[in-house]
C-alpha cells in the first residue's frame, strides 16, 4: 500500500517536479478537521499513484512553505500543475471532490 509523502522546506520544489498533477495537503497534528481528512488524502495517494503526486505538509514543522502559500487556515489542499497552484482547497472536503479536482488536471 501506498503512503503520502511528507514534505520538508528541503524537497518541497523537487516533489513538485512532477508531469502530473501534485495535491499538497496543508495539515497540523493538533488539527481535527485536517484528521478528519486524512483517510481520503491517504486514499488519494493509493489510487492516484503513478498518475499524480499526494503530500502533507505539517504547517508547525515546515512554516516557511506554508508562508510561501499564504496558508492562512488549515485544512488547505493545493493541487499544482507544472509547479503553479491551480486550485486552492479551505476546510473540510470529501474524497470524492478532492478527486474529481485531481481528475482535471490529469
Amino acid at each position: 500500500m501506498s503512503s503520502v509523502t511528507q514534505i520538508q522546506v528541503d524537497n518541497f520544489d523537487e516533489f513538485l517536479q512532477f508531469e502530473g498533477p501534485v495535491l499538497i495537503d496543508f495539515t497540523a497534528t493538533w488539527c481535527g478537521p485536517c484528521r478528519m481528512i486524512s483517510p481520503a488524502i491517504d486514499q488519494l495517494a493509493v489510487n492516484y499513484e503513478g498518475r499524480a503526486r499526494v503530500a502533507k505538509v505539517d504547517v508547525d514543522e515546515s512554516a516557511a512553505i506554508a508562508k510561501r502559500f499564504e496558508i492562512r487556515s488549515i485544512p488547505a489542499v493545493l493541487v499544482f500543475r507544472d509547479g503553479v497552484v491551480k486550485e486552492r482547497l479551505v476546510g473540510v472536503s470529501t474524497y470524492e471532490k478532492f478527486s474529481a479536482t485531481l481528475e482535471q488536471y490529469l
